[in-house]
């Protein structure tokens, strides 16, 4: 394959099919990045978009012997991108209500066991600077800590990368530790 940069998605996929699976490395350069952009578009997270476009470039590889009409690869990869993002959208919706659900039903309990005394107070100032944080910070701390997942099952649970939980997870604690550092425990 000679001057692959400038190869159209067209005879990339042709070539692709006749078993030169070096094209596809090529397709992979030409597009990555813009795929990323556009599921980034979608879910407004750099990790969540980059693993929605490794879904993607799985489901195009496993597709793409089956497309009739290799001059419209663009559209339909795209199209491939656009789905997976709302997918991911979606099942991250549900989730999210599941854990609101779940943290308000548990959060009720904790907070009318008994007199207040030093220990309850502390827990209460903690689980007000929880509530002080991010969104996505707030949901990987609890798992975290109030129902002692591992970081993998967090990732798998909430549909993100390991990484993005471990950095989550520790962004979370440094913000928890300057909200708190203001709290009178006296």
């Amino acid at each position: 394959m000679k001057n692959n940069n400038n190869s159209s998605d067209k005879e990339l996929v042709l070539a692709y099919k006749l078993g030169k699976k070096e094209a596809f490395s090529f397709l992979v350069k030409k597009w990555h990045l813009q795929f990323c952009k556009l599921a980034f578009w979608y879910v407004k997270d750099a990790d969540v978009a980059k693993d929605i476009a490794q879904e993607s470039w799985k489901v195009i590889l496993k597709k793409i012997e089956n497309l009739e009409e290799p001059d419209k690869f663009k559209s339909w990869a795209i199209s491939i991108v656009k789905r997976k993002a709302i997918d991911y959208l979606r099942l991250n919706k549900k989730r999210k209500l599941k854990l609101e659900k779940y943290y308000k039903d548990n959060t009720v309990n904790i907070c009318t066991e008994g007199p207040e005394n030093k220990e309850s107070i502390y827990k209460k100032r903690l689980r007000e600077g929880i509530q002080k944080l991010p969104e996505n910070q707030k949901i990987v701390i609890q798992l975290f800590y109030t129902q002692n997942y591992s970081l993998n099952e967090i990732s798998e649970l909430i549909n993100i990368s390991v990484g993005t939980a471990k950095s989550r997870l520790f962004h979370a604690r440094e913000k928890l530790k300057t909200i708190l550092k203001h709290i009178n425990y006296e």
